[in-house]
């Protein structure tokens, strides 16, 4: 009689606490075990028995169905695709061999797969800095949203002021009314000549905010809730910038910007009843920009924050592109790879809104190493507003781990495990999928072969190994 194989659910587990707000400590008390015990089962180190797995079923109300998903089939597929680089070209690896290192350590094949991740993800952090690896010092935008992405983009004490304010806000009417009820600020909308290039102006001397009288409602509220944060936050934001020890003074200027814009936003999508309208109306961001008066940019911009420990939301990574490929934003979440110099992958269809589609465009993605994510993306436009100004066209993206996926209304009822994703790379030189026909570049360190007697589809030929 064989025994039967063992039950790993270390990332399963270790979200399960994460989402109920647990530490190792208490999750070990309700299971009565010790922490170490937890910690190692969370990485894989040890498999779950049958009476414990009772435990969580019973401790956490869950269905068993629920925690007894055989993850071993998606590990060697993900193992085999990592498995196919170049680099592992002089070694013999049997299907059979990957898939019994999949089922039988998967803590093993875990770390195999991360290392991989780290590998891609350092490649394109040294495309980033240039083939020789040099710089200048370090660059203000670099600098500022590495700051973002070690803070998870959240701040929950900015959070904190920008909830009271909008309260304050609310009983005063509108932004307008506390602006001058609290500040003895008055708003005037004034025409784009007598701006003179300004979209808004704080005339100190004459107690005014000066808007651009052809802003959409939503830039206007914007700007009036930026006031706000400027007029009543500002020690709060100075202390978060010397917190942070940038280098530069353009970098230190860069983040206090940043953060002031963190702070209108929250005085219009206050954080916790921003959360439910987000669960309520499962990540539609049309929806819950309808809600609360915001744009698609401004509220897909808001979901990046979610990071309340204990209650944290579906992590995104936010890029926001113009036509030429310019990156003019980008938060960096979800764990999804993006080269920021030299282009992305041509197949990820955030492009694609730039066609003159007016909807939201969805994309399952899956990486060279197995990872899988999902991608919406939708135009945003700025400026116009009258015949001398042009229009700007951008596309802005959210990107998700495909576990995540079914949360949101335009993935809902899918199984991210089964629907056909689109195979893309970091980038073009740093990607080595050969039959590739949107390729740009050849691969770094790939030898090009000669097309004398044979082309392919793919613009380069090059060699296995």
């Amino acid at each position: 009689m064989s025994l039967a194989k063992p039950l790993y659910l270390g990332p399963r587990l270790k979200r399960l606490r994460r989402e109920l707000g647990l530490t190792q400590q208490a999750m070990a008390d309700d299971l009565e075990i010790s922490p170490s015990y937890v910690a190692l089962i969370e990485r894989n180190q040890r498999p779950v028995t049958a009476e414990l797995l009772l435990r969580l079923v019973r401790s956490y109300q869950l269905e068993m169905s629920d925690l007894a998903v055989d993850e071993s089939a998606d590990h060697a597929r993900r193992l085999a695709e990592v498995l196919r680089d170049p680099i592992f070209d002089d070694i013999d690896l049997p299907a059979l061999e990957v898939a019994d290192l999949a089922a039988s350590f998967p803590g093993v094949s875990e770390a195999l797969l991360r290392l991989y991740g780290a590998f891609t993800r350092e490649q394109a952090a040294l495309a980033d800095r240039g083939a020789d690896g040099q710089g200048s010092g370090p660059d203000p935008v670099t600098e500022v949203r590495r700051y973002l992405a070690e803070r998870r983009n959240f701040f929950p004490g900015l959070d904190v002021r920008a909830e009271a304010l909008a309260a304050a806000i609310a009983e005063a009417g509108d932004t307008r009314a506390y602006l001058a009820h609290r500040h003895g600020i008055r708003t005037r909308m004034l025409p784009p000549q007598v701006m003179m290039g300004a979209i808004r102006r704080f005339d100190r001397h004459n107690q005014q905010l000066l808007l651009d009288d052809t802003l959409s409602h939503s830039t206007q509220s914007f700007q009036m809730a930026l006031q706000v944060a400027y007029s009543e936050c500002r020690g709060d934001i100075s202390a978060a910038v010397r917190e942070a020890g940038l280098s530069s003074p353009t970098a230190q200027n860069m983040l206090r910007r940043t953060l002031a814009d963190y702070i209108a936003a929250a005085i219009l999508m206050p954080y916790e009843r921003f959360a439910r309208t987000v669960e309520e109306r499962a990540y539609d961001v049309e929806a819950i920009g309808r809600v609360f008066g915001t744009s698609f940019e401004q509220t897909a911009h808001r979901l990046t924050t979610l990071n309340k420990p204990g209650a944290e939301k579906v992590q995104f990574f936010f890029l926001r592109i113009d036509g030429a490929g310019n990156v003019s934003k980008r938060l960096d979440g979800a764990g999804f790879p993006f080269a920021g110099h030299g282009g992305s992958c041509p197949l990820w269809n955030v492009h694609a809104v730039f066609a003159g589609q007016r909807r939201v465009i969805t994309q399952w993605l899956e990486l060279p190493d197995g990872q899988r994510f999902f991608s919406i993306a939708h135009a945003v436009h700025s400026g116009g507003g009258r015949l001398d100004r042009p229009a700007m066209v951008r596309a802005v993206a959210l990107v998700c781990a495909a576990e995540h996926a079914p949360k949101l209304a335009y993935a809902a009822g899918a199984d991210p495990r089964r629907v056909e994703a689109t195979p893309i790379g970091v980038a073009c030189r740093l990607c080595h999928r050969p039959e590739c026909a949107a390729r740009a570049h050849p691969p770094i360190g790939r030898e090009i072969l000669a097309d004398d007697y044979r082309r392919g589809a793919a613009p380069f030929g090059f060699a296995e190994s």
